[in-house]
């Protein structure tokens, strides 16, 4: 054999030997890896165009997204300039109106001074019309004092039988002069006005009896309650009624006319449908000593200015009066004097004073003084004078205005140890000091 014939059959040997004996399954094989090889190749083309198309979007996402941006910053700068020009036109605007305010306010304080001054001339010129007014007033008699035989409304007790001869009458009328009142004072004017404070309702009474230090408080037109302080003292540093000892009447009072004299509380007490009556009340006790009945025609009131007081009764040297109006078609005032231990009626008056326009009345020293005031509170005055022993001169009868106050006096209460009127005005309790002089007949 030769040696080619050696390497062939060796090489037939070795192709022999690496063939496969099964030549099919191979050739699938190789069709699946080209498979594949393909289907991997599609999957990264595809990979490649998707990230490909994936990054143009987003590009295209994001470029829009900073237009956007882009846009807003434009829109919020062209705003914030739009602003700035608004704020800067506002600040001239305010700058303007604030030099125009203060040109405004400058303007006004001249104007203010001016008027001032002028409000300042017009009360000195006032204050010169109301004292000549004053000084005229005085000039003018007020209606004091009438005749004797027109104002003297006697009981049974004191009738004069028509026998008696003109002599015996007037030894009859002197005897029974002097016994009303030997007091010979009579107010010429007031000193002092002391506010002390203000306490309650607008309308009401507040007193001092004149035998102790004791100020008691009658609030409001009606009540079954009253409050009693120590002193005037103790009154005005309390706040309000506080501090003070609250005293339960067994009925209530009707206005403010009462009257403190002597430890012992007079009030009047008028209920519907009945007359009225005057009580008097132990403020010791706490007991209702006696009671009267006073015959008024209706429910008469005795000032047209204050309709709630249906009868005052006052305290002065003298003794207890009551002030009344006998029917409320009587135009003027009836004096009463009572018997403070009793309360017998011992005699009656008429004191001509009208009732018309009064707003208060009280009386000292046996002598009554009626004040008038107007329907639009003035300057409150007393305008008419009724002296009960008739001692008081047409001449001298004072006519005296009150100072200027709040409104007007719900009541006056005269004390006699002090010689000053405790006066209720507006809610506010008022001390008027006074000054007084001798009667010229007595």
């Amino acid at each position: 054999m030769s040696v080619d014939g050696l390497f062939d059959t060796e090489d037939n040997s070795a192709e022999a030997n690496i063939t496969p004996k099964n030549p099919l399954k191979l050739g699938e094989r190789k069709k699946l890896s080209c498979s594949i090889d393909r289907l991997t190749m599609k999957l990264l083309f595809a990979l490649l165009i998707s990230t490909a198309w994936t990054f143009t979007g987003a590009q295209y996402y994001y470029q829009g997204l900073m237009d956007y941006l882009e846009n807003r910053l434009l829109a919020i700068e062209d705003r914030m300039q739009l602003w700035h020009e608004q704020s800067h036109r506002y600040h001239t605007e305010m700058k303007d109106f604030k030099k125009l305010t203060a040109e405004a306010m400058d303007g006004l304080k001249n104007h203010h001074s001016m008027l001032f001054k002028d409000l300042e001339g017009a009360a000195a010129r006032v204050d010169r019309v109301e004292q000549e007014m004053d000084y005229v007033e005085t000039q003018m008699s007020p209606r004091a004092c009438t005749n004797r035989a027109d104002k003297v409304v006697e009981q049974e007790a004191w009738e004069l039988k028509e026998s008696r001869g003109e002599e015996e009458e007037e030894e009859e009328w002197e005897e029974l002069q002097s016994t009303v009142s030997d007091c010979v004072e009579i107010i010429s004017g007031i000193r002092s006005v002391k506010i002390m404070k203000r306490v309650g309702s607008p309308k009401g009474m507040w007193t001092r009896d004149p035998r102790s230090s004791k100020v008691y408080i009658f609030n409001g037109t009606s009540g079954d309650t009253i409050y009693q302080f120590k002193s005037v003292l103790d009154f005005s540093r309390s706040l309000g009624v506080t501090g003070s000892r609250s005293i339960r009447l067994p009925s209530e009072w009707t206005g403010p006319g009462s009257a403190v004299y002597n430890g012992y509380l007079y009030y009047i007490k008028q209920e519907a449908e009945a007359d009225m009556q005057v009580v008097k009340y132990d403020l010791l006790s706490g007991s209702v000593t006696e009671t009267a009945m006073f015959p008024v025609e209706g429910r008469a009131t005795v000032y047209n200015l204050n309709p709630e007081t249906v009868a005052d009764l006052a305290a002065d040297d003298g003794g207890l009066w009551l002030l009344y109006a006998p029917s409320d078609s009587e135009p003027t005032i009836s004096l009463a004097k009572m018997d403070a231990a009793t309360l017998d009626i011992e005699q009656i008056w008429d004191t001509r004073c009208p009732r018309e326009n009064a707003e208060a009345a009280f009386v000292a020293c046996g002598t009554v003084y009626v004040v008038y005031n107007t329907r639009l509170a003035s300057r409150s005055r007393v305008q008419c004078v009724f002296d009960v022993n008739d001692m008081v001169l047409s001449e001298e009868a004072p006519l005296i205005y009150f100072p200027r106050r709040y409104g007007a006096h719900a009541s006056l209460k005269y004390n006699p140890e002090e010689k000053q009127l405790y006066g209720w005005d507006d809610g506010y309790q008022i001390i008027y000091r006074l000054t007084m002089k001798r009667k010229l007949l007595a």
